[in-house]
């Protein structure tokens, strides 16, 4: 009897050290910005909870993977990933809108999943671990998330030690008939402007340089908890943090007041680049997307951009084969562009997406209809990028190095006319006798030749490196 309760007693230690057992745990980020801070949000949980932290997959037992769902293509990749994943014997804690999208499914068809973890719940993710290290298998989804992070939750960060993105709000209000988001992510909640000021001064004391703020819609700023939209005022107020550049995604149109443009024109370190939403131009295509009033603001907003702000740097995005999109709304969309000739475009060919009131709508267009509106799209706007940048030629432009090797005498970085991962950037050439730029300075280069993507310049002499270290 005393040999049973020792065995007995053995096994029961064995399993509680084995609860207690820190895990090593890796990360892989799929989809936007918002989807990536809430990946370094986790992973500063789990680092100051004490375990181990890695973006190696390899070196890890345990995965954690944020999903998207957002379209067809991004489900696939995370279902991609999810599958390999769990191919090299891997334990993984489902997360992000996919996990919020499919929660029941993924559980019952990748065994491999120990939890699904919803887009309002990563604030928990040390919680679910502790419940997996215990034999659980934990289903963590609240169904209508409420939950944004602000500057005392932990932060991971990823990204190059110059540049930090900022979730100002998490969810959206609006109903865009091919948008799933205010399902998977909740409505729109706004931190407080002090709020957001405090964490872009923990970022600049990490040697931030580019400060990116996100949300569904940032033109929306404010709204839930102030009223209204309130923009302007976080601008002006981020205009007193020591970060050099502040730059805006997901402008909604229709936000864009005199006000905000305002704030874009007189706060030094907030760049005159408006990353715009339209989706489309035809006022019938708008209709069946749920964004009429749009229609009659487009064109009216883009020329009062160019006139208030004529260094601006427009970018947009678009989608081609919505459900009843004609050849004449097509070619009103082309005649836009070429009468616009934004910067940068991006284009996507609609998603028929479970959920959204765009799912059933007829007169669905044929996918390699879609495609060959994108491809002409594209077409059109190669030559315009081009000559969009083929202007800066001849003219100083500070630029962020986000690499450089004294070896090779490369330098690669970025001016204010792009955006990291989506836009182009700019390769310069530095004199071997003149000091070396290092990466994260922002210093003044002179642009000497321009492609569809890209500018290629030479570093200004050492002194102005100096001078422009000292000014940011």
């Amino acid at each position: 009897m005393m040999s049973q309760l020792s065995r007995e007693s053995g096994r029961a230690n064995q399993l509680f050290r084995k609860s207690r057992q820190k895990h090593s745990v890796a990360f892989t980020h799929l989809g936007c910005e918002k989807n990536l801070v809430d990946t370094e949000h986790m992973m500063g949980l789990i680092d100051h909870a004490g375990y181990e932290v890695t973006e190696d997959t390899s070196c890890a037992s345990l995965v954690v993977v944020n999903t998207c769902s957002f379209i067809q293509e991004a489900r696939e990749q995370s279902v991609r990933t999810l599958i390999e994943l769990a191919g090299q014997g891997k334990e993984l804690i489902i997360a992000g809108c996919l996990a919020q999208h499919f929660q029941s499914e993924l559980l019952e068809a990748i065994p491999e999943a120990k939890a699904i973890v919803g887009t309002g719940d990563y604030q928990n993710i040390v919680q679910v671990l502790q419940r997996i290290e215990t034999g659980e298998r934990v289903h963590q989804v609240t169904e209508n998330p409420t939950f944004v992070g602000d500057e005392n939750l932990p932060r991971y960060r990823t990204t190059a030690n110059a540049v930090a993105y900022l979730k100002i709000a998490e969810g959206c209000n609006y109903a865009c008939a091919f948008c799933i988001i205010p399902k998977l992510r909740g409505g729109q909640r706004s931190r407080s402007i002090d709020s957001i000021v405090a964490e872009a001064h923990q970022l600049a004391e990490q040697g931030v340089k580019e400060l990116i703020l996100i949300s569904q819609i940032s033109t929306n700023y404010g709204m839930d908890i102030y009223g209204k939209p309130r923009l302007a005022d976080l601008l002006r107020a981020l205009g007193r943090v020591s970060i050099p550049w502040i730059r805006v995604h997901y402008a909604y149109p229709t936000g864009l007041t005199s006000e905000v443009l305002s704030a874009f024109k007189e706060v030094p370190n907030v760049l005159p680049y408006l990353d715009l939403p339209l989706q489309h131009s035809h006022p019938d295509v708008l209709r069946l997307m749920n964004r009429p009033w749009q229609a009659d603001v487009n064109s009216l907003l883009i020329n009062r951009i160019r006139e208030e702000l004529p260094n601006a740097v427009l970018r947009t995005s678009l989608i081609v084969g919505f459900p009843g999109e004609s050849e004449e709304h097509f070619e009103h969309l082309v005649m836009f562009l070429q009468e616009h000739k934004f910067d940068h475009v991006g284009v996507f060919t609609f998603s028929a997406e479970s959920g959204t009131e765009a799912f059933n709508l007829p007169d669905q267009v044929p996918g390699h209809i879609a495609e060959a509106r994108k491809d002409q799209i594209l077409s059109l706007q190669q030559p315009i990028a081009e000559d969009r940048n083929k202007a800066c030629i001849g003219k100083e432009i500070d630029v962020l190095v986000e690499r450089s090797s004294e070896e090779t005498g490369e330098i690669v970085g970025r001016c204010y006319r792009f955006a990291p991962e989506v836009d182009g950037q700019v390769y310069l050439h530095q004199d071997s006798d003149k000091e070396f730029p290092k990466e994260g300075m922002v210093i003044p280069a002179l642009i000497t030749g321009a492609d569809i993507y890209d500018l290629s310049g030479e570093v200004l002499d050492a002194y102005q490196i100096v001078s422009a270290l000292k000014k940011g």
